[in-house]
């Protein structure tokens, strides 16, 4: 008899997201099991926990999620996932804190697809900056931007001891070069999109970043991405659901379009579904990180 697919949530916060757990039923699990306040010294017993218990045929059922807030612990969490592997008693491990790789990796490749439609123009060839840059969508878009050869900033609304931190932090882990700054002001965001070729902007829901006087001083802006769906918009004149349409206040910027966040959610929807359906059908164990998402964001689009 062919054993129940299983996935055990694993998440360092007090609850695990009711959207993750949604997505995983989705994608075919039969069984859910969530697991709260999971602190990155207990990976290894509870990995090796569900991977002893099952044949190597049922081990194949089975799967691990890691969610949180955090980009680091979610990837610490993964590898020590992976180390507690002992073949072939092995399962996959999907690590999506905050669905911040899947939302990140949406959006950094609908703006990338934007930029050749509309520009012909590579993430290699531009400057970025990521207002909201040090929560975990920020972070988990500007490593993803700067890996993929944007000239990328995280820009902090208060601190730029904070940016400078995590900068450091995530340049050391993946090799990346972010830069960091600091934007309180419209006059800051001012000077900073002056001459950035591309705008993430992944702040909290419902606060508007840059207004269509701030938008006036971009020169050389050519896209600009919002994950906020809830009104206001992040940036002012995206409409959530707007895929490369003209951008009617960045008016000292030829051509310059946005994308907004339904536009970039309906990617994220479908990639974290390919993602966890690939659990379920992998001969072989599988480890997705948020390098894999945007491999993946890149071959849907």
């Amino acid at each position: 008899m062919e054993k129940r697919s299983i996935l055990h949530m694993l998440d360092p916060m007090p609850n695990n997201s009711p959207f993750d757990v949604n997505m995983a039923l989705d994608a075919g699990f039969e069984v859910l099991m969530p697991y709260s306040n999971v602190k990155l010294d207990s990976v290894h017993g509870l990995t090796q926990d569900a991977i002893f218990s099952r044949s190597p045929s049922g081990v194949k059922r089975t799967g691990l999620f890691i969610g949180g807030r955090d980009m680091g612990l979610a990837i610490d969490m993964l590898n020590a996932a992976k180390l507690a592997m002992v073949p072939p008693f092995e399962i996959s491990v999907f690590a999506d804190p905050s669905g911040a790789f899947t939302t990140a990796a949406a959006l950094v490749a609908c703006v990338e697809k934007e930029l050749k439609t509309h520009h012909n123009k590579t993430l290699q060839e531009c400057k970025a900056i990521v207002f909201g840059g040090t929560g975990p969508d920020g972070v988990a878009t500007g490593v993803i931007a700067s890996l993929a050869g944007a000239d990328t900033t995280l820009v902090d609304h208060l601190s730029l001891d904070t940016a400078e931190d995590i900068v450091k932090e995530y340049n050391r882990r993946f090799k990346a070069t972010l830069k960091a700054a600091k934007a309180s002001s419209d006059e800051q965001k001012a000077e900073l999109i002056a001459e950035h070729d591309i705008v993430f902007c992944t702040a909290k829901a419902g606060i508007q970043v840059l207004s269509a006087k701030v938008l006036e001083h971009a020169r050389s802006l050519k896209v600009a991405g919002d994950v906020n769906a809830v009104p206001p918009m992040g940036i002012e004149g995206i409409k959530s659901t707007h895929l490369g349409k003209p951008l009617i206040h960045a008016i000292n910027s030829t051509g310059a379009v946005g994308v907004g966040a339904l536009a970039v959610g309906n990617i994220k929807y479908k990639l974290q579904h390919v993602l966890l359906k690939s659990m379920l059908e992998t001969e072989h164990p599988l480890y997705l990180d948020f390098r894999d998402a945007f491999e993946k964001a890149r071959a849907i689009i």
